[in-house]
């Protein structure tokens, strides 16, 4: 209990520290506990045996099989990726990509080709070539690995530039990728503040940024943890309660059974139930409050409008069952506020805001995360730089084998001509 107690003193005083950083300096707040600098160095990328090309010859060469309807190789979108050299060239290499993903050899674009393809968008100022490649992933097949994923995010957060950054983390979520405790670190933190901004949402925007964090905290029991699975779930049934079950769950890996709102009082119920120190965000209950009260208030217009004879609203993506859910709005409400009072008399309500909470987070827990991710980041790249060995030698060997059958041929057809 006493250590518990020292645990909860010494991340207030961090939270402190981290909100008087923040006031004073927004820029040092940023920078200060994000990636390292040796996480983000380019050494040991930069380190691989290089393969220098002249990309005009590389695309016209490509050009010229893809004409010929054949299927440009893997290694070949490799090279172009790894030696490009300035930002004219991104946007050249950007083409091949697509081209490449409408090839016949579509599902070869390797892994090392992806993560190459998101630093030099970094190395030359692009980074919005590497969003637009990464939200439209099916058109280049742009599916990265968590490292670099974190690469992206991390640079974002350092221009501030939170909306990026979360755009980054919704793909992280779709692919279901928040296995690495950094990505989660990085993820939560791009979101929370984020959310400080207090941005107006679009429809679409408020789902994507519910599943987010509904996802990327689903398995953490946590203050941060619990207090983003209140406002994933709270956003996804503001988003169900507003425009049905449908639009909740189309192309996101979430449940299809209806009730999220109801997922959210049960966050809070866990919370009231625990014995332990677990509280909630006083800012997450205040803008799940805001929700439903906005709901609310919005329902209360409907109806107002129908019994005046205003025009019926139509929307066939809304069936009865959904409207049955939304019906249930007044109890949400009501059940809310119970269970806000009984989380203010257990002395369950967190002061900090959630945006104090993962930047306490990233602060404490970051660093620590780092250390795995470079070990296997390492041993990935070794791996990488194997298979690519492997891949030029077996290159090597089918154009021998094809210049060899090109000379048995010319040499047969020499040999039919001196017999004529």
């Amino acid at each position: 209990m006493v250590n518990s107690k020292m645990a909860a003193s010494l991340w207030r005083r961090s939270v402190t520290a981290a909100v008087k950083v923040k006031c004073s300096s927004p820029s040092l707040s940023v920078r200060r506990w994000l990636l390292s600098a040796a996480y983000t160095d380019t050494k040991l990328w930069e380190a691989r045996v290089e393969d220098p090309q002249n990309l005009a010859v590389l695309a016209s060469t490509m050009d010229k099989t893809y004409d010929r309807n054949l299927p440009v190789s893997s290694l070949a979108m490799s090279r172009f990726v790894d030696n490009i050299s300035s930002r004219e060239e991104v946007d050249q290499a950007e083409y091949y990509l697509y081209k490449f993903r409408h090839s016949p050899n579509c599902w070869y674009l390797r892994d090392w080709t992806i993560h190459g393809w998101i630093r030099q968008c970094l190395k030359y100022g692009a980074r919005d070539k590497a969003l637009h490649t990464l939200k439209n992933k099916v058109q280049y097949g742009i599916f990265p690995n968590d490292f670099t994923f974190n690469l992206l995010i991390d640079s974002f957060i350092k221009d501030g530039d939170f909306k990026s950054a979360c755009s980054v983390v919704e793909e992280v979520m779709l692919q279901e990728a928040f296995d690495l405790p950094s990505t989660h670190i990085l993820s939560m933190y791009a979101l929370g503040c984020y959310l400080a901004t207090r941005p107006q949402l679009t429809v679409m925007e408020e789902h994507s940024l519910g599943a987010s964090l509904l996802i990327s905290s689903i398995s953490q029991g946590t203050t941060v943890g619990l207090s983003a699975q209140l406002l994933g779930t709270a956003l996804l049934g503001k988003v169900e309660l507003s425009n049905g079950i449908h639009v909740v769950f189309k192309g996101m890996p979430l449940s299809w059974e209806r009730g999220y709102m109801a997922r959210a009082l049960a966050v809070m119920e866990r919370v009231v139930a625990a014995s332990g120190d677990v509280k909630l965000c006083k800012d997450s209950l205040d803008y799940v409050n805001h929700l439903l009260e906005e709901l609310s208030s919005a329902s209360d217009t409907e109806s107002s409008g129908e019994e005046s004879g205003g025009e019926e609203k139509k929307d066939n993506a809304i069936d009865e069952d959904d409207q049955a859910e939304k019906a249930k709005l007044p109890q949400y409400l009501s059940r809310f506020k119970e269970l806000s009072r009984q989380l203010e008399e257990q002395n369950k309500v967190e002061s900090a805001s959630f945006q104090a909470l993962v930047t306490a987070l990233a602060q404490q827990d970051l660093a620590a995360a780092e250390k795995p991710d470079l070990e296997q980041y390492k041993v990935r790249v070794q791996a990488w730089e194997a298979e690519k060995v492997v891949l030029v030698q077996r290159e090597k060997e089918m154009r021998e084998k094809a210049e060899q059958e090109r000379q048995e041929k010319l040499a047969a057809q020499a040999a039919a001509a001196q017999q004529q």
